[in-house]
């Protein structure tokens, strides 16, 4: 179902999170679920993953997450603050331990001068705190920027599972 790639690293976040009885959740917007369905695929995958989160809506980030709508309206859903409290709130309303959190412009709409097709945001929290990272992919088509971004969450998942 995904890129060989994509599966290894997915194998290695659950093999690392079960030697450290790491619970995991994920909240997503615009990989809708695909880096939870990139952990479920791996057999094994429920002794770490707890639960996901498609907030793909800014009421979804405020309801199941609580990011507070204020922050959305200031810094727009896109944004690193945004993906910061939705990698926050995801562990506040779970039984994880660490989460990673991903809020993007994957296109072929929505972009703007500020924030263009391609432009997402990533948090990861759990050992060792809380972090956030900006990519800016570019244009490459809707499908090249998601997976990319299932990628970069699960690098950020591994990396947490050092700490």
């Amino acid at each position: 179902m995904f890129p060989d790639d994509i599966e290894q690293l997915a194998r290695q976040v659950i093999v690392a999170a079960a030697a450290r009885n790491l619970m995991i959740t994920t909240a997503e917007s615009c990989t809708g679920g695909l880096v939870a369905g990139a952990l479920t695929a791996v057999a094994g995958s429920s002794v770490v993953l707890d639960r996901g989160f498609v907030t793909y809506s800014n009421a979804a980030k405020t309801e199941m997450l609580g990011v507070p709508a204020g922050m959305i309206a200031t810094h727009g859903a896109v944004s690193e603050p945004v993906a910061r409290a939705m990698a926050s709130g995801a562990v506040a309303q779970s039984q994880a331990t660490l989460s990673v959190s991903i809020t993007g412009i994957a296109g072929p709409g929505g972009g703007s001068n500020d924030k263009p097709v391609g432009l997402v945001h990533f948090a990861a929290c759990g050992p060792g705190g809380l972090s956030h990272a900006e990519h800016r992919f570019g244009d490459l088509g809707r499908e090249a920027i998601r997976l990319a971004s299932v990628r970069v969450a699960l690098d950020m998942l591994m990396e947490r599972t050092r700490s």
